[in-house]
């Protein structure tokens, strides 16, 4: 009995120490598999990090040409508001010289014709001042003729 006993413990130590080294053959696979992902990972690591600098270093780019873009843009707004305000000082100069010139013309118009034997200037002949104003009366027509087309023509 003491031999078939010894024999008994001895199997089941055996037998543990295989079980133990099967264990121990698994662990070692997966603990290899384990290095292999951890060089991998460290892999793509890198490369993250690789990436986020790239990406970083456009976004400072990005940055840089929009505070470009709105530094000339700004310039060109304020350019373009002066001439703005230069344009409508144009019109409104423009637009008082029209009326100008057409109380010029209305009155040209409503001006009586001359008499004739009256001077209209002292001391001018009395041929002269009809003469004179047929040309004042010529040059107010042809004035109010091209004030009224280009009114036709805006």
């Amino acid at each position: 009995m003491g031999l078939s006993l010894g024999l008994f413990i001895e199997g089941a130590v055996a037998l543990l120490l295989a079980l133990t080294l099967g264990y121990c053959i698994v662990l070692n696979r997966r603990l290899t598999l384990l290095h292999a992902d951890r060089d991998a990972l460290r892999l793509m690591v890198g490369d993250l990090v690789t990436a986020t600098s790239l990406a970083n270093q456009a976004i400072k780019e990005l940055k840089t040409t929009a505070v470009e873009a709105d530094l000339s843009l700004t310039s060109r707004l304020e350019e373009a508001e002066r001439f703005g305000i230069q344009l409508a000082n144009h019109i409104n100069s423009g637009n008082a010289l029209m009326q100008r010139i057409a109380k010029i013309t209305a009155a040209g118009r409503r001006t009586p014709a001359p008499v004739a034997g009256l001077d209209l200037l002292p001391g001018a002949p009395a041929a002269a001042p009809a003469h004179g104003t047929n040309k004042v009366r010529a040059a107010l027509e042809q004035l109010s003729t091209r004030v009224h087309n280009r009114g036709v023509a805006a």
